[in-house]
C-alpha cells in the first residue's frame, strides 16, 4: 500500500471510528491496572492477572519507548497518525529520551498485541526501543458523597 493510500485510510477511520467515553489520557486518577515489560509474556496473560483491569471500560493504553533525542520529532508525527499522543517523561542514556504513547481505548489483548508489535517496530525503524506497555484506568471506587466516613 502507497504512502498516500496509507494517509487516506487513516483520515477515514479517524472521521469514522466511534470515539471512546471515559477517560482520557489527560483524566486525572488513573492507575496502572495491568502491564507487561517482558517482550515473551502474551497480552492476554498480563491481562487475566490482572485483577483490578475493568474489560468493558474504557483504559489508556501506555507504550514505553526509548527513542534518540533526534527522531522524536519523526516518531511524533507517525504515532499522531494512529491517535496516540507522545509524551516526553525523561532522559535516557546517552543522547536518547524515555517516552511514553499514549491513547484512549477500550483495551483487548488484540488490541495489545497488535499495538505492541507496531510500537517495537516503530521503535526499531528510529533505532530505538519499545520497552513495554501499560493499561491505565480511573481506580473504579465509588465516588458520591452519601454517608462519607466520619459524618454522624
Amino acid at each position: 500500500m502507497r504512502f498516500l493510500d496509507r494517509i487516506q485510510v487513516r483520515v477515514r477511520t479517524l472521521f469514522t471510528r466511534a470515539r471512546p467515553t471515559g477517560p482520557t489520557v489527560d483524566s486525572p486518577g488513573l492507575v496502572v491496572v495491568a502491564g507487561s515489560f517482558d517482550d515473551a509474556e502474551a497480552a492476554s496473560a498480563a491481562l487475566t492477572r490482572a485483577s483490578d483491569w475493568r474489560a468493558a471500560e474504557t483504559a489508556v493504553l501506555r507504550h514505553h519507548l526509548v527513542l534518540p533525542r533526534a527522531r522524536v520529532a519523526e516518531a511524533s508525527t507517525l504515532i499522531e497518525l494512529d491517535g496516540y499522543a507522545l509524551r516526553e517523561v525523561g532522559a535516557g542514556e546517552g543522547d536518547s529520551i524515555l517516552l511514553h504513547a499514549v491513547r484512549a481505548e477500550v483495551v483487548t489483548a488484540l488490541t495489545i498485541s497488535r499495538e505492541r508489535s507496531r510500537m517495537a517496530g516503530l521503535a526499531q525503524r528510529l533505532d530505538g526501543t519499545a520497552s513495554g506497555w501499560d493499561v491505565l484506568q480511573t481506580d473504579g471506587r465509588e465516588t458520591d458523597n452519601i454517608d462519607p466516613p466520619g459524618r454522624a
